[in-house]
């Protein structure tokens, strides 16, 4: 491959939040790739840093632009320049957005295990969350629409906060979901709100659908937030894109994004973020198979080594959902044991909610050789706790 994704590059003193670890652990936890961006991205931001002056800057229309090719390109879908806006990233223009569109007390609608971040943007604004938690059956997850529909009809909930490609399940919606969920929230007078955040990162053939490529009543009552700092790994240029189809929703949401001052780009992050979706289609193609390759060495490492654990394959995303309830009956408790026995940093589950006290989530976005270390520690961590459980 002409692009490198096996160099083990070291990220410690870096101020890097995912590598302030203690000395010899291995964090395998955020979302967060060990791998180097697109150098078509490097190469802007050097001539960006070259230029020398980094005073207030606007949104170009090159920018819009580019983001729009992108999505036709890969996605299918040409959204309308005009329903683009910028914002410094997806999670704070979730919170502002749930303030702006949603009222104190209301029910936010989420469907559970999910991000942990959207409950702190629901409750730290006053807000109560409620879910729709997803069914689980034999390794799979399916959305309960008899449920969906009963707490969308519930007076308080005007909001759904829709998650595709799903964090940290790895399910990608197909349409017919979505659209049954958009004509739910349109009946229901709720406004859905979809963080799309890992839609680049597809695996074996699956297509993310966007939601506002839905039929045009369902795509009218929706936000859709998008970055390509998943996909690139650029999180810390702090640039992303709202697409809101509907004009009276976008100036609300102009109005809160501005309110928050969440509309100004740094110097950095329009010419990444150019250099991303007008170069860096080959090299997302070979992440993408990357990622795969990773997934499918962790789940035969799994199969050989660990056979108490079942792997949720994830049909988008690099996080891997790891079902450990024949191991533990607590995923935090688990976490911690293997990080203190093997220094190997996961997320426990039981942060997402739902049915997460029974999982971990592992990230697999690095080197081979990262890979492998953490599989072996994974294994080395079960195996004492498993031991150590024996003796009680």
């Amino acid at each position: 491959m002409p692009y490198d994704f096996e160099t083990v590059v070291d990220r410690r003193h870096t101020n890097s939040a995912k590598w302030n670890v203690k000395p010899g652990e291995l964090p395998m936890w955020i979302a967060d790739m060990d791998f180097q961006t697109a150098p078509e991205i490097t190469t802007a931001l050097k001539k960006r840093a070259a230029f020398g002056i980094f005073g207030y800057e606007e949104i170009p229309t090159d920018y819009y632009q580019a983001v729009a090719d992108w999505w036709a390109t890969a996605h299918h879908f040409r959204p309308q320049l005009d329903w683009l806006l910028f914002c410094t990233g997806v999670v704070p223009a979730i919170s502002s957005i749930v303030r702006k569109m949603t009222s104190a007390g209301d029910n936010v609608l989420v469907q559970a295990p999910v991000y942990n971040i959207f409950y702190h943007s629901i409750e730290n604004n006053g807000r109560h969350t409620l879910s729709s938690d997803l069914v689980e059956h034999d390794g799979q997850y399916a959305i309960d629409f008899d449920d969906l529909a009963q707490k969308m009809a519930e007076p308080l909930t005007t909001m759904m906060i829709l998650c595709n490609p799903q964090n940290p399940i790895g399910i990608v919606w197909s349409r017919d979901d979505l659209q049954r969920i958009g004509e739910l929230a349109l009946k229901h007078h709720v406004l859905v709100l979809a963080d799309e955040i890992h839609c680049d990162l597809t695996l074996n053939g699956h297509e993310y659908t966007p939601f506002s490529s839905l039929s045009k009543p369902v795509a009218a009552n929706s936000i859709s937030c998008i970055s390509p700092s998943k996909t690139f790994n650029v999180a810390a240029l702090h640039a992303a894109t709202l697409i809101m189809p509907d004009e009276a929703i976008r100036e609300r949401v102009s109005r809160a994004i501005n309110n928050d001052e969440l509309a100004e780009p740094n110097s950095f992050a329009i010419p990444g973020s150019l250099a991303a979706y007008q170069e860096g289609q080959a090299w997302v193609a070979e992440l993408r198979e990357k990622i795969a390759a990773n997934q499918r060495q962790l789940q035969a490492f799994i199969r050989a080594n660990l056979p108490q654990v079942k792997v949720i394959e994830a049909q988008a995303t690099y996080l891997i959902w790891l079902d450990i309830s024949a191991v533990a009956a607590d995923a935090d408790e688990l976490a911690t044991f293997i990080r203190a026995e093997t220094g190997l940093f996961l997320s426990a589950g039981d942060v997402y909610r739902g049915n997460g006290k029974h999982f971990l989530r592992i990230n697999v976005a690095c080197p081979t050789a990262e890979l492998a270390d953490g599989l072996q520690r994974l294994k080395a961590g079960i195996d004492a706790y498993a031991t150590s459980s024996e003796k009680f």
